[in-house]
């Protein structure tokens, strides 16, 4: 008689279990969610300071003028338009701040937020307090992060 050797049902049953369980240890590691929520806030700081290092370098060649209609404390701050060479009217955003002045020499176009749907905001806002100072802030910012620039 031969004797064949092969795994019991209650073996693979076994394996294909603790296979699960570090499976499972390992997606809860890494927590896919929460990187991609990262990797779009780090997007998000860095459009942030394009838009204010271009507000900056517009200012400095323009006699301290700074482009758009930005607004001025105690005013809340305004979105940020997705104005572009051909539409600078900030059309269909009231109050909109429209920076296309900065399209082409400062910056290649206006950053808008990792996922915006608007096709007329960047989801970020602008706003000048009353020592001049300008803010550029990320309001939709994930896991509670506040991302928000002044100059």
């Amino acid at each position: 008689m031969k004797t064949r050797k092969a795994f019991t049902l209650i073996e693979l049953l076994l394996v294909i279990g603790i296979i699960a369980i570090l499976a499972s240890i390992v997606i809860v590691a890494i927590n896919p969610t929460k990187q991609l929520g990262d990797a779009r806030n780090a997007q998000r700081r860095s459009d942030v300071n394009t838009v204010l290092n271009a507000v900056y370098q517009y200012a400095i060649d323009n006699n301290g003028t700074l482009p758009g209609a930005i607004p001025a404390a105690p005013a809340a701050a305004k979105p940020v338009c997705l104005g572009t060479v051909v539409d600078a009217a900030c059309t269909g955003v009231p109050g909109g701040v429209d920076l296309s002045d900065l399209i082409g020499t400062y910056i290649v176009a206006v950053p808008a937020d990792p996922q915006n749907t608007s096709t007329d905001v960047t989801g970020y806002t602008i706003v000048q307090d009353a020592n001049g100072r300008v803010t550029v802030a990320a309001p939709s910012a994930e896991q509670s992060a506040t991302i928000s620039v002044t100059r």
